[in-house]
């Protein structure tokens, strides 16, 4: 299924944004009269008609609109962004491929990375979104202190990832439920301080273990993405 994106729009006619416009035009040649669909990111399958070929903002009709099911669970991603953007920014690709609902990029102490293009990655989590053909857009957070991300409440079941091998700590899969809501913070390369591991558990975040080898932080953020899709199945 080819679909096309628009932010959310309560009338019959959506405007497209200017790149989704001129792929539509441009590279797919479709014309006045051809039906398409789109999503507004928010559950909703569009079936539309195209009004007209301006490749800076083609307008289509509403003809159908259904809302979809969701992922059936709440997984929030934190993350430190890693020194090299392009795998951050694989990361947020393959995380929303997979299944997430909120993506929250965080500075730790040993954070090698400490300012990300927060467009640039929605606009990559909006692609991988209708590549995989899913109809909920994962929100993109700003970047936020560790501190200040520990502090905020929050009822969903919250995961620590750690290499402190000292520390007692479970496997995530065997801790991930079905239909739970779920958190989970991977670090920076250099793993979380002491310090950060140890206000963590005063909030409430449980420390596990990913497997039995020490991953890289996109890695690390794809192996837990992938558990609690699977254990949501």
């Amino acid at each position: 299924m080819q679909l096309f994106y628009f932010p959310n729009s309560s009338t019959d006619t959506i405007v497209l944004p200017a790149d989704e416009s001129r792929h539509l035009v441009k590279v797919l040649r479709k014309s006045a009269g051809d039906i398409v669909k789109a999503t507004d990111g928010e559950g909703h399958l569009i079936e539309a008609r195209i009004l007209d070929e301006n490749h800076r903002g083609v307008t289509l009709e509403k003809l159908k609109e259904e809302k979809q099911p969701s992922l059936g669970y709440d997984f929030t991603l934190v993350i430190s962004p890693v020194k090299n953007n392009d795998r951050l920014e694989w990361c947020v690709e393959k995380a929303t491929e997979i299944g997430v609902s909120r993506i929250v990029p965080i500075i730790c102490e040993r954070s090698e990375r400490r300012r990300i293009k927060r467009e640039r990655l929605e606009r990559i989590a909006i692609s991988a979104m209708k590549q995989s053909n899913q109809f909920y857009l994962p929100i993109i957070e700003e970047l936020t202190g560790f501190s200040n991300f520990i502090g905020a409440t929050d009822d969903s079941r919250r995961f620590i990832a750690h290499c402190e091998e000292g520390l007692d700590r479970k496997q995530l899969v065997e801790e991930v439920k079905k239909g739970e809501k779920t958190t989970i913070l991977i670090g920076p390369e250099g793993d979380f301080t002491q310090g950060e591991i140890d206000l963590a558990l005063s909030a409430g975040y449980e420390p596990v273990a990913l497997g039995n080898t020490r991953l890289r932080t996109e890695t690390a953020a794809m192996v837990s993405t992938s558990i609690v899709a699977a254990l949501n199945i």
